[in-house]
């Protein structure tokens, strides 16, 4: 088995989560595995891609390919940039007969954070305590593009002294939607009010997710009411002693 990933850190994360990448680095390297991060690495070409600009995304996800092309692996702490990569590239570079094939061959070796350690290096357990309550928060694109369910949550319920309280709106959009949330705030503001009183039934301390996009949403929701919930990427629990 290889022993060596790429971390494609995904633009949220470099320029307002870069704990998250670390914490990401750190538990694959507990598990064993060398972690490299290609510096060309950019955008995947989602936000322009989702706002309709098809030739500027196809410009930013071929600089995306390059980076990573070569790698054994290719782990992405987002669903949704995940997601972008193994079920829109194809779409995007149908009409390039050699982008689609590196593509092609590219795609089953992007992993998501969670089904990486769970599908690929298969471990549940990875030496993580992180003392309180927490609650997840299931992303879009991550639930209903990729299927990610049920593994967070058992390498949630892995982690020494940690408690999880599941909310009722769990599965429900928290209104980010990249673009979406600045070309219609009314409504982005309205849906991520409505997962903070779903957090707040819960009595968690803390939000937990597999996308920093959402969590940075609803940290600003969070932030302007007042309430002191923190929220943590997956990979920050998973990276807890």
């Amino acid at each position: 088995m290889s022993k060596r990933v790429s971390l494609l850190v995904t633009c949220i994360v470099d320029q307002v989560y870069p704990e998250v990448g670390s914490a990401a680095a750190d538990v694959l390297e507990r598990l064993g595995y060398a972690v490299d991060f290609p510096e060309n690495q950019t955008c995947c070409g989602q936000p322009a891609f989702n706002t309709g600009y098809r030739r500027e995304a196809k410009e930013v996800a071929c600089r995306c390919l390059r980076a990573v092309q070569d790698a054994e692996y290719v782990v992405v702490p987002s669903g949704s940039c995940a997601s972008m990569i193994v079920n829109h590239f194809e779409e995007m570079f149908g009409d390039d007969p050699k982008l689609l094939e590196e593509t092609k061959q590219l795609k089953p070796r992007i992993w998501e954070f969670s089904k990486f350690l769970l599908e690929v290096a298969r471990v549940a357990d990875v030496g993580a305590r992180y003392d309180g309550v927490v609650t997840f928060h299931d992303s879009c694109h991550g639930l209903r593009e990729l299927k990610i369910k049920e593994g967070p949550r058992l390498l949630l319920s892995q982690v020494e002294g940690l408690t999880l309280q599941e909310m009722n709106a769990s599965e429900e959009c928290c209104g980010f939607g990249g673009t979406f949330s600045v070309k219609f705030p009314a409504v982005s503001g309205a849906m991520v009010r409505t997962k903070v009183e779903s957090i707040m039934r819960t009595g968690a301390a803390t939000v937990v997710g597999v996308d920093a996009s959402c969590l940075l949403h609803i940290r600003g929701a969070l932030s302007r009411a007042g309430l002191p919930v923190k929220t943590m990427h997956l990979a920050q629990i998973l990276a807890s002693r």
